[in-house]
């Protein structure tokens, strides 16, 4: 059957409060137009804290089940929309993760995706915070609603079989593939990024435009949806010029045309997927037929020439 997603793209202040009261009122927005599943930014909670090393923004993390993810629970409950969640999650004392929390459209928490590949850039200082998601993936739900594969993972919500990957993951194909090939319609992909300003003159728009490629191939490679919500705004950081977050948020439909685009502002974007369309794809581009599944041993080594 058809259905209807939904991603949010907006900012973050320091104040958690005022940022899940706008994502609360963002997401019923989305749902008033008819989204059956919401998806929020990566890190929404709070601002992107990663733009520097202090011991002392480890306090922004919360565990899984906690405050945020009840309360959207009782968001999605009411509405009867299933909320993708990104947090900074506190797993154990020491233990820290980028994640996201996948709610079904009757509030129960069916489990949590941790993001596999960590970047570290200046003001993008992942590493200092995150442990890399594993194999030992959070089974919160029952386990006939999840399917995963070392890390990766799917979920059966109400309304379609979904994938979450984030961010730095989406520069990834093997991520995408493996969490297609598990059954996902549709690859999510929770974003904080942006631009250094003292590049934007010379490198913003072909970062922009590399940024909604490669994604848009993951969209034809394996004939998916794929949904991406970013930031927007700047943020400062003592020392340096920040980070302007860019938006242009995006869905892509399994030809990799984009169906809904933002620019840099507040945005809401809402599209149907149609299954259909999927299998239409597949049938006449069958990527997923063709692989030589025997051949890809080599893939494993980090890398081959000489």
């Amino acid at each position: 059957m058809v259905f209807t997603i939904g991603i949010i793209q907006d900012h973050a202040t320091p104040d958690v409060r005022e940022n899940l009261s706008r994502a609360e009122r963002l997401v019923r927005d989305a749902a008033r137009r008819g989204a059956q599943i919401v998806c929020l930014k990566e890190l929404f909670a709070a601002p992107y804290f990663c733009k520097s090393q202090q011991s002392d923004r480890f306090d922004l993390s919360e565990p899984i089940p906690g405050p945020t993810t009840e309360a959207m629970q009782r968001l999605a409950r009411e509405l009867a929309i299933v909320i993708v969640v990104p947090l900074f999650e506190r797993q154990a004392a020491g233990l820290y993760r980028n994640s996201a929390a996948i709610i079904d459209a009757d509030g129960s928490l069916l489990g949590v995706y941790r993001k596999m590949h960590i970047p570290d850039d200046p003001l993008f200082y992942e590493k200092y915070y995150f442990t890399p998601g594993d194999a030992a993936a959070e089974r919160t739900g029952a386990g006939a609603a999840r399917t995963d594969a070392g890390g990766f993972t799917v979920w059966k919500t109400r309304y379609a079989t979904i994938g979450v990957l984030i961010c730095w993951d989406q520069w990834y194909p093997e991520a995408a593939r493996i969490t297609s090939l598990l059954g996902a319609q549709v690859l999510f992909y929770p974003t904080a990024i942006g631009w250094h300003p003292s590049e934007k003159d010379e490198w913003g728009k072909a970062q922009v435009d590399a940024w909604r490629t490669i994604q848009r191939s993951h969209a034809i490679a394996n004939g998916v949806y794929v949904a991406s919500p970013n930031r927007v705004g700047h943020e400062d950081e003592p020392g340096t010029n920040g980070l302007d977050f860019f938006g242009h948020s995006f869905i892509a439909d399994p030809f990799g045309r984009l169906i809904a685009e933002a620019g840099e502002g507040e945005e809401v974007l809402v599209a149907q997927c149609d299954p259909a369309l999927i299998e239409n794809v597949r049938r006449n581009w069958p990527f997923l037929r063709d692989r030589r599944v025997d051949a890809y041993g080599p893939i494993l080594n980090r890398y081959l020439g000489s």
